[in-house]
């Protein structure tokens, strides 16, 4: 017995309002994929807490420079802290893939300054700039393009993720 021919399948008719229907749903499905996926793009930047309970505690006054430079301990709680809370804008291993600034080139100002002590006046500049940045984070025209960490994060989280940041260094100091 022979194969019969193939048949070819033809698709249903569909009612025009069913079509405009289903069509109504597939762009909503669209723009509902497009959106969330801008918004996975930049992750949920709510402040995550940062368990500090193993580094020393530095009080309630903020300091003025990274109490932790150099800290192995602050290193790793800096890591995990940055990954929690930075790294969805800032990029993973602080590499920025242009949502944000890079991180990594924060001191790069400081690494050409010949003279010690205009190098220590330039890195405790940064040290400022990046308490008070991340502390309050950053609102332009009403829009918030980064959320406040004071109250989320204690001076010790913050240091530590500054010497994570340290490790990161574009331009070794």
């Amino acid at each position: 017995m022979m194969n019969p021919e193939p048949r070819t399948l033809r698709p249903l008719a569909r009612p025009p309002r069913l079509r405009k229907a289903a069509g109504a749903v597939l762009a909503a499905a669209v723009l509902s994929l497009a959106v969330s996926g801008a918004a996975w793009a930049h992750g949920d930047v709510t402040p995550q807490a940062v368990d500090t309970s193993s580094l020393p505690k530095l009080g309630e006054q903020w300091r003025a420079e990274n109490p932790f430079r150099g800290n192995g301990g602050a290193v790793t709680i800096g890591t995990s802290a940055y990954n929690q809370n930075c790294a969805r804008c800032h990029g993973i291993d602080a590499i920025s893939g242009g949502i944000a600034p890079d991180l990594r080139k924060l001191d790069n100002d400081c690494v050409s300054v010949k003279d010690a002590a205009r190098k220590a006046a330039c890195v405790k500049e940064i040290d400022d700039f990046f308490l008070t940045t991340v502390r309050r984070g950053r609102t332009r025209n009403g829009a918030v393009y980064m959320p406040p960490f004071e109250g989320t994060m204690n001076q010790e989280a913050i240091w530590a993720i500054k010497s994570y940041l340290e490790t990161r260094r574009d331009k070794p100091m």
